[in-house]
């Protein structure tokens, strides 16, 4: 379920916005500079090489990219494995690694091709908690501060759009607001 929820910045319980309607969060975004689109979801997606998802997309990357700023354009993966008994260790490093306030010097751009995250963007006295899922296109201008949530099972494929090849690398603000506001787990069960 792909869910904005917009949040005061000094109180997570004032909760301002809760919407599940794709046209609205578009809108919403789009008034803080961020693009939110719709890509069709490839259903196997799970069960599909990288190299094939990204020949699956190649169009859709191509228009996203005509410019051709960037030039990094890979795929980020995370599945539960249950079998692996340092599985719960790798998730839950995977999953701090962003849990707090960071910004980038570039957009952070990304499509969810299956599972889900949560981007919870700083922007002044507002939290904007974005969750996407399959299907979803996210692009967050550079040096918005924000957090990221996996969720306690991270299980998600993204494909990752980068000017340079660490463009993924946070630059944290020592900032501890993520801690007062709801996890992805949270989102997905509060009605």
């Amino acid at each position: 379920m792909t869910l904005l929820q917009v949040m005061a910045a000094g109180n997570a319980a004032d909760v301002r916005v809760r919407t599940t309607d794709d046209t609205v969060i578009a809108a919403e975004l789009a008034t803080h500079g961020i693009t939110f689109d719709r890509w069709p979801a490839l259903e196997d997606a799970a069960a599909t090489s990288s190299d094939d998802l990204l020949a699956h997309y190649a169009d859709r990357v191509a228009e996203l990219n005509d410019s051709g700023r960037y030039k990094h354009i890979d795929i980020a993966r995370i599945h539960p494995d249950d079998a692996n008994p340092e599985w719960p260790a790798i998730a839950k490093g995977a999953r701090e690694k962003f849990l707090n306030e960071h910004r980038h010097a570039e957009d952070e751009v990304r499509y969810f091709a299956a599972g889900r995250g949560c981007f919870y963007l700083h922007l002044g006295d507002e939290v904007l908690a974005v969750v996407c899922e399959g299907g979803d296109l996210l692009s967050v201008p550079a040096g918005t501060l924000h957090w990221f949530d996996m969720g306690t099972r991270p299980d998600f494929i993204a494909i990752r759009f980068f000017e340079e090849e660490d463009g993924w690398v946070g630059d944290f603000t020592g900032d501890r607001i993520s801690e007062g506001f709801p996890t992805l787990d949270e989102l997905l069960t509060a009605s």
